[in-house]
């Protein structure tokens, strides 16, 4: 019988479920080429109580569309710049839909940073949860299976409320964590 050190043990029991490889499935069907256009599509809401997800997608059910994202490299700025491509710097609930293409196949790792709070999906499956206020920091790191190569639905919940703001995702492709080139998403026009 294998004996584990009680340190160790409660180290493999704290591991997140994240430490599992989640199975992707692709958009069915996927979209035309003609039908995309680069970039996500956005909607924001400007909520007067915004500090969890639930605040924000409560805001978000009188959102207006934005002008939509060039992708997920919104670095951490100055306080006082506007968040991502909304009208304001603080107390500001997006949410984010579009597709991300995957070239190949395989395992990759997915790591969301964020200022403040976000829930983020990609083929059907949460990789990244981090809630409430917070500075710009990473959610953890999410091993994903992609079957095959193509685009898979992405959606997103994500929130500022004061101070700086930034939402960033990497990947990693077999090489080291790198972010998703902006070329990855695109959203039905």
């Amino acid at each position: 019988m294998l004996k584990i050190a009680a340190p160790l043990l409660g180290l493999l029991l704290a591991l997140p479920v994240s430490a599992q490889t989640l199975q992707l499935k692709p958009a069915n069907p996927q979209p035309s080429a003609g039908s995309l256009a680069r970039g996500l599509a956005v909607i924001y809401a400007y909520p007067s109580k915004l500090r969890t997800i639930a605040d924000a997608k409560k805001g978000l059910s009188k959102g207006k569309r934005g002008p939509a994202l060039a992708g997920l490299s919104y670095l951490d700025g100055a306080e006082g710049e506007i968040a991502l491509t909304s009208k304001a710097a603080m107390k500001v609930a997006a949410s984010i839909k579009g597709y991300m293409k995957f070239d190949a196949p395989g395992t990759y790792q997915l790591e969301v940073i964020s200022n403040d709070g976000v829930l983020l999906r990609v083929g059907g499956k949460q990789v990244a949860f981090n809630d409430g206020i917070h500075a710009c920091e990473s959610a953890g790191v999410t091993s994903v299976q992609v079957p095959s190569a193509g685009w898979y639905e992405l959606e997103a919940t994500y929130f500022q409320r004061k101070g700086t703001s930034c939402l960033l995702m990497d990947w990693n492709k077999g090489g080291g964590m790198e972010p998703v080139p902006d070329s990855a998403f695109a959203y039905k026009r």
